[in-house]
Formats: structure tokens, sequence, C-alpha cells
């Protein structure tokens, strides 16, 4: 196979795992009851671990302070998430996943990382160090795809 084919197949097979992420969390969303944003705040709070304010959140997603402050009642409505006072400052109220976000963090994703790294134990440290290479080589591409689609959108249409 040509360099040039195996290429395309890298990327043809990106689309696909991209496409089986998208299901995956379609899924989660579903069983959590929640919607596809929801979800991206949930993973944020859960990630950290630490809660995080309104305008965290709202910077972390791109979101208004208004579009955040509905996703966070969802979120509440939920059971998912909660608001708590800032312990440091009395104004500032924080978001923390709840005990039920992280038994359903465990019920759904603990799994996926088991099967992930009983998957990767089968490779030497050497191809471990490749993956690992090109998958942050992936990740900053398409990061800065997002950088060059995001300001296209603030220019003026162009014939």
């Amino acid at each position: 196979m040509s360099k040039d084919s195996m290429i395309r197949e890298v990327a043809t097979s990106l689309r696909l795992l991209q496409q089986s992420f998208d299901a995956f969390d379609e899924a989660a969303a579903t069983a959590l009851k929640i919607n596809r944003t929801d979800l991206r705040a949930l993973d944020l709070l859960l990630a950290g671990g630490d809660p995080l304010s309104a305008g965290e959140l709202s910077a972390a997603l791109k979101l208004s302070p208004a579009a955040t402050t509905t996703v966070i009642d969802r979120l509440e409505r939920a059971g998912l998430a909660v608001r708590i006072h800032d312990p440091h400052n009395r104004r500032r109220v924080l978001v923390a996943a709840t005990d039920a976000a992280r038994d359903a963090e465990h019920v759904i994703y603990a799994p996926v990382g088991d099967a992930g790294a009983k998957a990767l134990a089968g490779y030497p440290a050497e191809q471990l160090a490749i993956i690992l290479d090109f998958l942050q080589v992936a990740r900053r591409v398409q990061e800065e795809q997002v950088i060059r689609v995001r300001s296209s959108q603030r220019r003026p249409n162009r014939p």
C-alpha cells in the first residue's frame, strides 16, 4: 500500500472513530436524559473534580452566560449538578457534579476506560509512544482547524 493510500485510510479511520465517539456521546446523553451540550458541561464538571464557576463553565463551553445558566438549570433538574456558594466569595456561585453524576460516570464511562486500557496493553511501549504522538498531533491539527473555521465566520462573505 502506498503512503498516500495509507494516509487516506488513516483519515477514513479517524472519521469513523469520530462518528463512534459521537454515537457514544449520544447514547450517554440519552441514558442520562440530557442533551449533548449538557453532557459536555457535565464532562467538564466531572473531569476536574473541583467545582467551577458559571463563568468558567461558560468560557469552556463557549456559551453565553444566559445559555450556561440554562445548562446548569437542566443539570440541576436532572440531579447531576448543584450550585454551591464559593466559601471565599459569598457573591460567587460554583457548580459541582453530584454523587449521582459520579455514579453515572462510573457506570457509563469507567467500562470504556477499562476496555481502552485493556486494548492498549497489547502494544509495546514503543508503539504506544507513536500512538500518543499521533493523538497529540491530531488534536493540535483539529484545534487549529477549529480556529480557522471560527475566524472565517467573522470575516465578510467572499464570492
